[in-house]
């Protein structure tokens, strides 16, 4: 059974910091790429970051450039996400996501096959 562990979530002030974790389930040949996305309040689900462990390159959304940071290890099939100078629409449920084959885009929620069960993040102000 493929399982997507992600670390608590929780509150934090604005311009604060946190960490979120993710350990999969799966052989390290099934985890091609990985990412985290989000689903805010009054929102779509949006990618946050991916990262493409063959390549080691990674994707932010524009909102999160500069700011957070995916990383991870993929013999252990466990990927991070730091989450600096957080802002009040950083607030989200946080998921951990999938992808077991190259895909041509990694944007789209629909090329990730496993998905975590989410995680809370609220930023007051």
């Amino acid at each position: 059974q493929v399982r997507l562990v992600e670390s608590v979530g929780g509150l934090v002030q604005a311009g604060g910091s946190l960490r979120l974790s993710c350990a999969a389930s799966l052989p390290t040949y099934s985890t091609f790429a990985m990412g985290w996305f989000r689903h805010g309040p009054g929102k779509e689900r949006g990618r946050v970051a991916t990262i493409i462990w063959n390549e080691g390159h990674t994707y932010y959304a524009d909102s999160v450039k500069g700011r957070f940071t995916i990383s991870g290890d993929n013999a252990k099939r466990t990927v991070y996400l730091q989450m600096n100078s957080l802002k009040p629409e950083d607030t989200a449920v946080y998921y951990c996501a999938v992808a077991r084959w190259a895909r041509p885009s990694y944007r789209n929620p629909d090329n990730y096959d496993y998905w975590g069960q989410g995680t809370q993040v609220t930023v007051s102000s």
